[in-house]
């Protein structure tokens, strides 16, 4: 067991490349991933559970208590010496958030508009809080201000040129870049939660980043207000974040 952890929280707005960041990290031999640990949490303390599917599958997968989770996990033991947290931002309800302070934070945003696009084939009529961008602006500022916000990574930056947004990604976590993180098997792991039937096929079918493409769709006109809504608090975090 190693004496020093550093400990990563990635903490995502949903449908974002998350899943994939998580593959490209546990492709070093230094470190161990672990799937949003809080999502059984943050459905026994929302109203959000009926809406998300396998909700009563998660449930019963991991440990409700939020507070327990932060002791026995994310502050807990870890077999290899970085321990990497795949987080959604919205799974930080009703929780003492000074444990962050103790850990390596990122943030990984996305356009809203293409959040919500992509959220709504699973879960329609998402509201604010389901896309997490105005959570993730307040974990900015607070993250900030405690100098513990290691980097802003942008999900079009990071696609768009993979091998430099990671490698300037692991230097502001000052750990050394692996070339190992750019390449994965396509496969489910052994670390998905029990939701990944639901939302990882498409990573599942993936061998690393895919090549970024400009979406075109359109949103309905109460969606179209929600991203006007989000629209502020992305662009503020987009200044930060890493550019390819």
């Amino acid at each position: 067991m190693p004496t020093t952890i550093k400990r990563i929280n990635t903490w995502s707005s949903p449908r974002n490349v998350s899943t994939a960041l998580m593959y490209a990290f546990a492709q070093r031999q230094d470190t161990q991933v672990f799937d949003e640990p809080l999502y059984a949490h943050y459905l026994s303390s929302s109203s959000s559970r009926v809406l998300h599917p396998g909700a009563d599958e998660i449930l019963a997968s991991q440990e409700q208590n939020g507070e327990k989770v932060v002791q026995q996990t994310l502050l807990g033991p870890c077999t290899q010496p970085i321990a990497f947290f795949k987080q959604m931002a919205h799974h930080l309800i009703g929780l003492d958030e000074s444990f962050l302070l103790e850990m390596e934070n990122v943030l990984l945003i996305r356009a809203p508009r293409a959040i919500i696009h992509s959220y709504t084939k699973v879960i329609p009529n998402p509201s604010i809080e389901d896309i997490g961008v105005k959570k993730m602006h307040a974990l900015y500022q607070f993250l900030s201000e405690n100098d513990k916000l290691a980097a802003v990574v942008d999900s079009r930056e990071l696609l768009a040129n993979p091998p430099s947004v990671l490698r300037q990604l692991c230097q502001r976590l000052s750990i050394p870049f692996d070339e190992n993180m750019l390449k994965w098997k396509p496969a489910p792991r052994p670390e998905d939660g029990i939701w990944a039937r639901y939302w990882y096929s498409r990573v599942h079918q993936s061998s690393g980043f895919e090549p970024y493409r400009e979406p075109s769709f359109e949103l309905p006109a109460r969606l179209e207000a929600l991203a006007e809504e989000c629209l502020p608090y992305y662009e503020k975090l987009f200044e930060a974040s890493i550019k390819a």
